[in-house]
């Protein structure tokens, strides 16, 4: 399998939630656009420092984790992110690596939308077509 990117919408999620109350206007909801690494060995979302300052998000806690090479760290948890693909939303908190060379967008995050990685064409898709459909058993 090759590397899989997409374009996903990253925005404050207590801006968010502020607007909807009436407390911010609309256009004073801090995002981010970018080009994020799809990473299904990857629990959640990974932001940098760039992207925390830009979202404006404080550190809330922390995550014990792994990296793909084996090292075992602590690692801050962010506030609440809203992540948008195209016309689907997530909400989670995310792993903050400030050095991290770019985002990854996760499994949870990924799950929770109804997306996959298309195996032939390596490109994320709706798991269940243009309809989210959730599988509760």
């Amino acid at each position: 399998m090759s590397i899989v990117y997409t374009d996903i919408t990253l925005k404050n999620a207590w801006d968010v939630a502020n607007a909807g109350r009436g407390l911010v206007e609309e256009k004073d909801i801090r995002s981010v656009a970018v080009h994020a690494l799809v990473d299904t060995g990857a629990v959640t979302l990974v932001i940098n420092e760039a992207v925390r300052e830009a979202l404006g998000l404080e550190i809330r806690g922390s995550f014990n984790a792994a990296l793909a090479d084996g090292s075992k760290q602590a690692y801050a948890a962010t506030e609440p992110v809203d992540i948008q693909w195209k016309d689907r939303e997530s909400s989670c908190r995310a792993i903050f690596v400030p050095d991290a060379d770019e985002v990854l967008l996760g499994a949870i995050p990924m799950e929770d939308m109804d997306l996959i990685v298309h195996p032939r064409k390596q490109e994320v898709v709706g798991a269940h077509g243009n309809e989210v459909v959730y599988i509760i058993k």
